[in-house]
């Protein structure tokens, strides 16, 4: 007999703003635990020093986090410039600590060396896995192990402050792309070393700021919720966003419930609104002026040019 799954069926996604010194898992199973959800997943970890964007998708929402890992990110940074430390940011160890005599002109052409798509070898402090386990256990053990180069891009760079040994940027960036490493390599052009001194994820692709809440809110609706002896579920699920939110501007094809149910059970159909290749957002409905029409999922094109199923809601 299948083991029954402890908590609700929820769906959604919650814009988390993580806070400091708490890993982006704790971070996941407070928001479960606060919603009582059967099921949830981050979209890619954030640093324990960092702060900001954490999305967590519950329930079905699950099913698209990869494609938030894949979207863009926008962070806020602080470089402490005359310091380089193990792991690029405050929590390592020290390696070199030089003098600061960095001009305005030196640091704008340092910057703008990583705007547009570069080369960059990941940071052996990161997540990424050689043979089975991440780098950064490697890293802890004192071993370094070989890294390849991969392409990112910066598509935006702004610097916000320069004051003293204090660098602060603003930066849009592609997927994959580890700012420690971009500030780490900024202290070596200019000379003198540097690592982050403070970090924070203020988008994920079109996630807008506003919509972000904090632990300490969910725990006071929770105990609100409580206090007047209704469902927590009245005021925490307002704050969750749809699950097709995770595929923002991804085209959208409307298929009929006969070809939904096709879908559902793993077949292509043929979809007559569809693009010639990629993924889709996937709805039962008329076309995108229908008010009723519902998110099943995502699909793509495969190569008889049939709409097959990629990541479907089970409802």
């Amino acid at each position: 007999m299948a083991k029954r799954r402890k908590g609700r069926p929820i769906n959604g996604v919650l814009l988390l703003d993580k806070p400091y010194e708490m890993s982006s898992n704790h971070a996941l199973q407070a928001v479960k635990r606060i919603f009582f959800a059967q099921k949830a997943g981050h979209t890619g970890a954030l640093d324990p020093l960092a702060t900001g964007m954490l999305p967590i998708c519950l329930g079905e929402g699950t099913k698209f986090s990869q494609f938030l890992l894949d979207t863009d990110k926008t962070y806020q940074v602080t470089a402490k410039l005359g310091i380089r430390t193990t792991t690029s940011d405050a929590d390592g160890e020290i390696v070199s600590e030089k003098a600061v005599n960095v001009s305005d002109e030196q640091l704008a052409a340092a910057l703008d060396s990583f705007r547009g798509t570069t080369k960059q070898i990941p940071s052996m402090y990161s997540a990424l896995k050689y043979q089975g386990q991440p780098l950064y256990k490697y890293a802890r053990e004192g071993i370094e192990v070989p890294r390849v180069a991969r392409d990112i891009t910066v598509y935006n760079l702004e610097l916000l402050r320069f004051e003293h040994d204090e660098v602060e940027l603003n930066i849009h960036v592609s997927k994959g792309t580890y700012i420690r490493t971009i500030v780490d390599d900024l202290g070596e052009l200019l000379g003198c070393g540097a690592h982050v001194a403070d970090l924070r994820r203020s988008a994920v692709g079109n996630y807008p700021m506003d919509k972000m809440v904090t632990l300490p809110q969910l725990e006071a609706l929770l105990e609100q919720a409580n206090e007047e002896e209704i469902s927590p579920s009245e005021l925490l699920d307002p704050l969750l966003l749809p699950m097709n939110s995770a595929v923002d501007g991804m085209h959208c094809v409307y298929v009929d419930d006969m070809s939904a149910n096709f879908l559902r059970h793993g077949n292509p159909v043929q979809a007559h609104n569809s693009p010639s290749e990629g993924c889709v957002q996937v709805y039962i409905g008329e076309d995108e002026n229908d008010v009723n029409a519902e998110f099943i999922g995502v699909g793509f094109i495969d190569d008889d040019g049939l709409l097959a199923p990629k990541r479907i809601v089970v409802v």
